[in-house]
């Protein structure tokens, strides 16, 4: 693992924030592709961007301190300005109402503004996923014996169990989950990608990502080191669980709630 890429002086460059950096360029690229192609401003692509890190990190830190809010309580300013504890669900919420609220001040159809940034969100996750799985923050699987396991023996937080802390012997590898999510991404993005054009109602590609989505993390989950909160699922099971449902009900369930292009 390389979690820091080289140093110049004082200045360190880390492969997460590299690669972070790298999932916002192309996600900019695709939200200014598909502004361009419904007429819209595509310089608004960089606002809409910016939008939705400032949003997905704040909606992030919100989430995790929920989750852990009698530690939080405890020590209220190091759950604020430590760089750790993030989540990835509470990003995608708060991201989603950052930008929104852009797409709104704009004229932007909600629906039509949410087609045009699902296709960015798939790609976005998988090239951050590399960052997790370059940097080896803790994201990697279960213990296994496949031939493409992998060592995180220079990870960012250490080559120790997620959840206990303990140290892996000697020997063991893991599945390279994020690997495994950023391939899932991809496949996400090349679907939505072909389907764009088709002539769908608003809101069709967007609510495809989310089902897509849901069940790509609701999959991988079984094979990632999180705790079970209910039922033989993890809490990003059931987040999961709740994007597939929300995106098969607008669907489905209420195909007149988008306008037709």
């Amino acid at each position: 693992m390389y979690p820091v890429l080289f140093k110049l002086g004082p200045l360190t460059i880390y492969s997460f924030g590299t690669l972070m950096a790298l999932a916002a360029l192309c996600a900019g690229w695709v939200v200014w592709a598909e502004l361009k192609r419904y007429r819209y401003n595509p310089e608004l692509a960089s606002t809409m961007v910016f939008a939705a890190a400032v949003g997905g990190l704040v909606g992030a830190r919100v989430l995790f301190v929920v989750e852990n809010w009698s530690a939080f309580v405890r020590s209220p300013w190091e759950y604020i300005f430590t760089g750790a504890g993030f989540t990835w669900y509470g990003g995608m919420a708060g991201g989603a109402l950052a930008v929104s609220w852009i797409v709104r001040r704009q004229g932007i159809p909600w629906f039509r503004g949410a087609d045009i940034c699902a296709p960015a969100l798939a790609v976005a996750y998988g090239v951050g996923r590399i960052g997790c799985h370059v940097a080896g923050d803790g994201d990697w699987g279960t213990v296994t014996n496949v031939p493409w396991g992998v060592a995180y023996t220079n990870a960012i937080i250490g080559w120790v169990h997620p959840l206990t802390g303990l140290p892996y012997p000697p020997g063991v590898a893991v599945h390279p989950t994020p690997i495994y999510e950023f391939l899932q991404s991809m496949m996400i993005f090349a679907i939505l990608w072909l389907l764009r054009k088709k002539s769908f109602p608003q809101g069709t590609v967007f609510c495809l990502y989310l089902i897509l989505a849901g069940l790509a993390r609701f999959t991988i989950e079984f094979w990632r080191v999180n705790p079970v909160i209910g039922l033989g699922f993890t809490e990003a099971q059931w987040f999961s669980v709740a994007m597939i449902l929300l995106g098969g009900y607008l669907i489905y369930g209420r195909p007149g709630l988008a306008a037709r292009p």
